[in-house]
């Protein structure tokens, strides 16, 4: 399956601030380019904080070395943009550096980027997961499986003939762009399950 790329949503041309950059002048930076928030980089461009609008009027400080939120979190521009953004939604945060392998920056990525992930059309995400997931990926027949989709939330219900199987259709369709959550309603021989959705914050291994 082919997954979105944070590389594909980022802007590449990012407005950063130095530790040693005053509290005026970050202020600044922020009014100038109307946004509310920036990496903040050593002199080798790796990442080293955040300063947002909010550090501003919750701390006071000289420099923005005593405003900034550290460490940042980063991501990297091959992983897939849903994780992004389930991680900034768990992390209450509105925007994540991108960084390269040596941690540089490349990149800014926010959460208006990251909601395009989410606003895929309920058929579409059916047939995602009819295709990409159950056909393609574990080579079941796209009918093998009942699949349910409302506001992005997923019902999977069905037999399958192993928990392992279960559970690998669960995160895979876990995985598939626009999907907030799964609602596991697979029952495999011999077992009672019961409904049980899946945190939208929750890991899954990567299908590819």
């Amino acid at each position: 399956m082919k997954h979105l790329k944070v590389g594909g949503l980022m802007t590449d041309d990012v407005v950063s601030a130095l530790p040693a950059m005053s509290f005026r002048d970050v202020a600044k930076l922020l009014a100038e380019h109307d946004i509310t928030g920036l990496p903040v980089v050593d002199a080798d461009d790796h990442v080293v904080g955040v300063v947002s609008e909010s550090d501003l009027l919750a701390r006071r400080a000289p420099t923005v070395r005593g405003v900034m939120s550290a460490p940042a979190v980063t991501v990297h521009a091959e992983e897939a943009a849903a994780d992004a953004a389930r991680l900034m939604a768990r992390l209450g945060v509105e925007r994540l550096p991108v960084v390269d392998e040596e941690e540089r920056l490349v990149g800014i990525v926010t959460r208006r980027d990251l909601l395009r992930v989410f606003l895929r059309p309920d058929p579409e995400i059916r047939r995602r997961i009819r295709d990409e997931v159950l056909a393609d990926a574990m080579d079941l027949p796209p009918d093998a499986i009942d699949v349910h989709v409302l506001d992005g939330v997923v019902t999977l219900a069905g037999r399958l003939r192993r928990r392992s199987q279960a559970s690998m259709l669960r995160r895979l369709a876990e995985r598939v762009e626009g999907v907030v959550a799964v609602v596991d309603r697979l029952s495999v021989p011999g077992e009672v399950r019961t409904t049980r959705p899946l945190p939208s914050g929750t890991s899954a291994p990567r299908a590819g």
